[in-house]
């Protein structure tokens, strides 16, 4: 494996803090947050490494202070920087100050009404939303990415999510993704899996139901199966984990590891199912 670039993209979660408490959700709870300088260190390992993209996701990462520096830094690391926030905390303000910096932002959309969104996320987070996507029509360089988490609440609204995500597409000069995945039933707080999660035929049958001619940008469909071993994740500790099945192992600090190809080679980490995902997006000379 030596000398072979076996990851493409690293999701850093710079923080644990959030305004929202999705009942799915994979980021760390209430882990204590490593300092800008051991951050800033990361950011230059993971480009070291040979990943080309770097995710900053939380928790929200809108909400770690020091933010802008570390996406100014993997920047100049020369790392695509994607920025995976819940949305509700994303500025005008932000984007100009940051925004060229920035290769894609990606935000989640659980309805198309609030009634069904609030079932995942507070009120109002779908109309943050939607402002959200509006405001970076302003900002057509960044690639837009929408994500919904296909729950038993919002199954049968997914096509409508489709229609009104197509609607705004078609105003903006973005490049724009529509990523649809099953809800994994994987958390760092324990759920009652079987009133959340649907099944693998249900997640199937949605897809088959779904006519993507009619839709002006690619739709990622993700199930269980392409989620599990997918992700290389660092955690505002510093630890590396790879979510595996329900659990998220702990292989110690990320700093410590001296060849990342080689290390992640003796892990159940699936190299060549990234290496697809990874095709997916990538950032436009």
């Amino acid at each position: 494996m030596k000398g072979s670039i076996v990851v493409a993209t690293i999701d850093f979660h710079v923080t644990s803090e959030c305004s929202q408490e999705c009942p799915y959700c994979w980021g760390p709870q209430l882990d204590s947050a490593c300092d800008s300088s051991v951050a800033a260190a990361i950011v230059r390992k993971i480009a070291g490494s040979g990943a080309r993209r770097i995710v900053f996701t939380g928790g929200d990462p809108i909400l770690r202070e020091d933010i802008g520096m570390l996406i100014r830094l993997a920047k100049q690391e020369k790392l695509e920087v994607a920025l995976s926030t819940t949305g509700d905390h994303l500025s005008e303000g932000f984007l100009r100050g940051y925004g060229s910096w920035i290769d894609l932002i990606s935000l989640p959309i659980d309805g198309s009404s609030e009634e069904i969104s609030s079932k995942t996320k507070k009120p109002g987070h779908l109309a943050a939303v939607l402002s959200s996507l509006e405001m970076l029509g302003s900002f057509p360089d960044i690639d837009v990415k929408a994500a919904t988490p296909v729950t038993r609440y919002n199954i049968n609204d997914v096509p409508a999510i489709i229609q009104l995500l197509t609607r705004i597409a078609e105003r903006l000069d973005n490049r724009f993704f529509y990523n649809v995945f099953q809800a994994f039933p994987r958390s760092m707080n324990p759920q009652e899996w079987d009133d959340l999660v649907v099944t693998d035929d249900e997640f199937n049958s949605l897809r088959s139901s779904i006519n993507e001619s009619n839709v002006p940008f690619k739709i990622n469909w993700l199930s269980h199966e392409i989620l599990d071993r997918l992700y290389v994740m660092v955690f505002p500790d510093g630890s590396l984990r790879i979510p595996s099945g329900s659990s998220y192992p702990d292989y110690g600090p990320f700093l410590d590891i001296k060849d990342l190809d080689a290390f992640l080679s003796e892990t159940d980490f699936d190299a060549r199912k990234h290496a697809h995902h990874a095709k997916g997006w990538q950032k436009e000379a």
